[in-house]
């Protein structure tokens, strides 16, 4: 479960709320590839912006064509009332682990941000992955946080933004935070950009976006860096340079993936819930162009 490439997809809308046909369509390229693990729901699938029914449907689908893949559910919210019931329909929807970030409107202190967790993990059943990303949750942790937390029954990776651009630096990062965290606990990189130098570094699975729409590509990446073969994960992930300088022109990945959801015919223009919008048709043509040179469709 946590390990190797996880793949995170849209969650595509139309007029008419969850665009089933088109969701399903994607966890089909995914199923096709064989990715190792399916993440739904994440940041990337919207959670934030659905009704709890609308992500118990949603969970459900994927439960159901998922092919025999695990499934991790974002039981995101934030209220820790709400947490409990998203995470109980996760469970009843029979996913295999639970994606769970500390998302915060009153900036969190540190005993609260361990004491969520801890009421989470107490309270289910499942695997839970610690998520963070503090560009959408604005809450940070700390390495003596991230130990704390992984100490916790039921807590089975830790999903942790992107690693620093230089390896050695990145090897550090990796490192330090091994060495607070139990032999149990996997550590998962996310930030596609520096997903190469977080798996040479030691990161046991990538958490990926570019995987929930390219996933050969991205297992090409996953596959090198668990074969030892390090100088593949560096030239794959410098061919994909033009990708991630979208996804920083954008102010992230989601608009872009969007948008090559679209050009490759496997959802509405307007996939994603408002207020988000559609990029401009200037900025599709520039995502058709990355696709195309990149081979990635």
């Amino acid at each position: 479960m946590f390990s190797g490439l996880s793949a995170f997809p849209l969650t595509p809308v139309n007029a008419t709320g969850i665009d089933e046909k088109s969701f399903l369509s994607l966890l089909a390229r995914l199923t096709t590839a064989k990715v190792d693990s399916l993440g739904v729901l994440g940041s990337t699938g919207s959670y934030a912006y659905f009704t709890r029914e609308q992500r118990k449907r949603v969970a459900t689908l994927a439960v159901q064509h998922a092919d025999g893949i695990p499934v991790m559910v974002s039981i995101g919210a934030t209220s820790t009332d709400e947490v409990l019931r998203l995470a109980e329909d996760a469970q009843h929807a029979g996913v295999s682990a639970l994606l769970l970030p500390a998302v915060s409107y009153q900036k969190l202190t540190e005993e609260e941000v361990f004491g969520f967790y801890a009421e989470v993990a107490r309270n289910v059943s499942l695997p839970i992955c610690v998520y963070d990303n503090p560009g959408t949750t604005h809450t940070e942790f700390t390495n003596d946080l991230y130990a704390r937390i992984a100490a916790l029954s039921n807590i089975a990776s830790i999903k942790i933004p992107g690693v620093p651009d230089q390896m050695s630096a990145a090897t550090q990062r990796v490192s330090a935070l091994r060495a607070q965290l139990p032999e149990r606990i996997s550590i998962g990189v996310s930030g596609d950009a520096s997903a190469g130098n977080g798996l040479m570094a030691g990161c046991e699975v990538w958490y990926s976006v570019c995987g929930g729409l390219f996933p050969n590509t991205a297992l090409a990446l996953t596959r090198a860096a668990q074969a030892g073969d390090f100088t593949a994960v560096a030239q794959q992930s410098q061919r994909l340079a033009p990708l991630w300088a979208l996804f920083r022109q954008h102010g992230g990945s989601i608009r872009v993936m969007a948008a090559a959801a679209t050009l490759l015919g496997l959802a509405d223009e307007n996939n994603l819930p408002r207020p988000l919008r559609a990029l401009s048709s200037e900025d599709q043509w520039e995502v058709r162009q990355v696709i195309e040179s990149l081979n990635l469709s």
